[in-house]
């Protein structure tokens, strides 16, 4: 194997690699299936490929389970990179489902939730406001002296907010060890670059907050890799804040990573067609599972919304104050 062509993976991380879009890419699927059957109503469509570039992207960091690891904010449309951070299968579908069985017990049916011993972050807050939560973590780990990295994922659109302009200019004055991936592709609100920017490419934008930046295409999960692998090397070294754009095609066609990626493996000797195809059936039958398993679960009690949410204090239903003895309120008030 040419191992420059490979960025420096061996055979096994190629197939790790390759087994992470694959898996992202089938968790998609099995959402927009069940989403189609009536079983979830939220729709889960988004760009093709987004998924597995955030797999790329994830694979080149320093993933952890015990809060010692870099950490990563996904976009709403990335979900599938949660896997590369120990994500059980099944909790994924739960989490989606809004099982009372799944990671937040049903209270968020969707990506918006976190676990930092992990290292990933759901879209929890507005456009381009996570860039500046980011930024004020990542300071606080260089404070610390912690050999740690913060990524966050975006879509063009966010790049018109004030609070990405705030976030990325904070993040780069204050050499905070982050990198913003923009998505740069024509699926967005403001329909990417030539609605939010006059510049062509998001990684001139770079430069005026005097960070570096380079650009990848969307469709090579190797280049996508390699690009963040970089980006997060210089950034732990005490280069700071970093920005990659990874690009989509402008003319709305597909960019399929996974099938790139699987042609190359192929034709360069990675991997056989039996390997691949065995991979592909293995995750395909596992995301099927662990989807009907979730399905068959079930949803949380009402009265189960409130413990862990609003407050510490047991609440009787129907949870008023006034049905509560510590309740301080003025005689005649309800």
């Amino acid at each position: 194997m040419a191992e420059h062509d490979a960025h420096g993976l061996g055979r096994a991380e190629l197939h790790q690699l390759y087994r992470a879009l694959v898996l992202a890419k089938s968790a998609d699927a099995s959402l927009d299936s069940l989403h189609r059957t009536g079983s979830l109503e939220t729709s889960v469509a988004s760009r093709p490929g987004r998924s597995e570039v955030a797999a790329a992207a994830a694979f080149a960091l320093r993933r952890a389970d015990d809060g010692t690891g870099d950490l990563m904010v996904l976009s709403g449309s990335s979900a599938g990179a949660v896997f590369l951070f120990g994500l059980d299968l099944v909790d994924f579908f739960r989490q989606h489902l809004g099982r009372a069985t799944g990671p937040t017990r049903g209270r968020d049916a969707g990506g918006s939730w976190l676990d930092f011993s992990r290292g990933f972050v759901g879209p929890l807050a507005s456009h381009g406001t996570m860039i500046e939560v980011m930024a004020g973590v990542t300071l606080a780990m260089r404070l610390r002296g912690e050999d740690r990295v913060g990524v966050v994922l975006y879509g063009a659109e966010a790049s018109a907010a004030g609070a990405w302009h705030e976030g990325v200019n904070f993040a780069a004055a204050q050499s905070c060890p982050l990198v913003l991936v923009v998505e740069n592709d024509e699926w967005g609100s403001n329909r990417g670059v030539p609605r939010s920017s006059r510049l062509s490419t998001f990684q001139a934008k770079g430069p005026g907050y005097g960070i570096g930046s380079e650009s990848v295409d969307a469709a090579d999960a190797l280049a996508v890799f390699d690009s963040i692998r970089r980006a997060t090397g210089l950034a732990r070294a005490g280069d700071g804040t970093r920005l990659v754009e990874v690009r989509y095609p402008v003319d709305g066609s597909a960019a399929d990573p996974t099938w790139v990626l699987r042609t190359r493996m192929l034709e360069s000797g990675w991997a056989t067609t039996q390997e691949l195809d065995a991979l592909e059936s293995e995750v395909a039958g596992a995301c099927t599972a662990a989807s009907e398993q979730a399905r068959a679960e079930p949803v949380p009690e009402g009265r189960d919304a409130v413990p862990g949410v609003y407050t510490d204090v047991e609440l009787p239903a129907p949870w008023t104050r006034a049905l509560h003895p510590g309740a301080a309120l003025a005689e005649g008030a309800l």
